[in-house]
């Protein structure tokens, strides 16, 4: 029997979050899956924080035929990203896809932002993401064609100026990697999924954005994970370097 690829997804805590449906799709298509969550960041939301959520995941994953390891992790912190891979190489071997759908998102607009708030987006959102993919490019041995990374992305910027300036400077390293890993084989992505109904929109608000969209409904967490499966599948190599709009065609 062949062994399974290993897939790293952070901020993969929530059961209504778009990592939690990334790892179920993953695991269903024959991934074994490690995942990051980071409970004091939801406690501070207004969705709060559930424990049991992370525990919930890990059995699914493992019901679906996956090995799974599931870590807390600060991605703040510049030494988070070289422990987790430490953690993830020796208790589950080395990661084939590196899939970044955690951020830090507090809105504020450019009169309102705080120093320390500006800082902590781009520690989170920006750094994390470098340091991560500089991780599993320097541990990677996988077979040409074979390395995938995969970030997640938003367009939202004017009234959430850390968080939307922070992620667009994520897109440019991972945009970079595309090409700077090219000899390893990695194929480098970035996913702006839209609006996406993760708890955090108002009904009111569900129903102006459903009317904005093509389709006339918002974004579920599953047509994210749809198409990050199909990147990390064989099919998916020769999309590369892409910033990829997947957002139900909204105006």
């Amino acid at each position: 029997m062949d062994k399974r690829p290993l897939a790293l997804i952070t901020g993969a805590g929530r059961t209504i979050g778009i990592g939690n449906a990334i790892a179920k799709s993953l695991a269903e298509s024959g991934w074994d899956i490690a995942i990051t969550y980071w409970n004091p960041y939801d406690a501070s939301m207004t969705w709060g924080s559930n424990p049991e959520e992370t525990r919930t995941l890990v059995k699914d994953l493992e019901s679906r035929g996956a090995s799974v390891q599931a870590v807390e992790a600060d991605l703040s912190l510049t030494e988070t990203p070289e422990d987790l891979f430490n953690i993830v190489n020796d208790t589950m071997g080395l990661v084939s896809a590196l899939i970044l759908s955690h951020c830090h998102s507090v809105d504020s607009d450019i009169l309102t932002t705080t120093v320390a708030s500006f800082d902590r987006h781009y520690a989170v959102n920006t750094r994390a993401t470098w340091l991560l993919v500089r991780e599993f490019a320097s541990r990677f041995s996988g077979n040409s064609g074979t390395g995938r990374i995969i970030s997640l992305t938003s367009d939202h910027t004017a009234g959430n100026l850390p968080y939307g300036s922070s992620k667009g400077a994520m897109d440019r390293i991972v945009l970079a990697a595309a090409k700077e890993f090219r000899a390893m084989g990695i194929t480098a992505n970035v996913i702006n999924p839209g609006a996406v109904d993760t708890g955090w929109m108002t009904e009111e608000l569900i129903g102006e954005i459903g009317k904005m969209t093509l389709s006339e409904r918002i974004g579920q967490p599953q047509d994210c994970a749809n198409l990050v499966k199909f990147l990390c599948s064989e099919e998916g190599r020769w999309i590369n370097g892409q910033l990829l709009c997947s957002n139900g065609g909204i105006a």
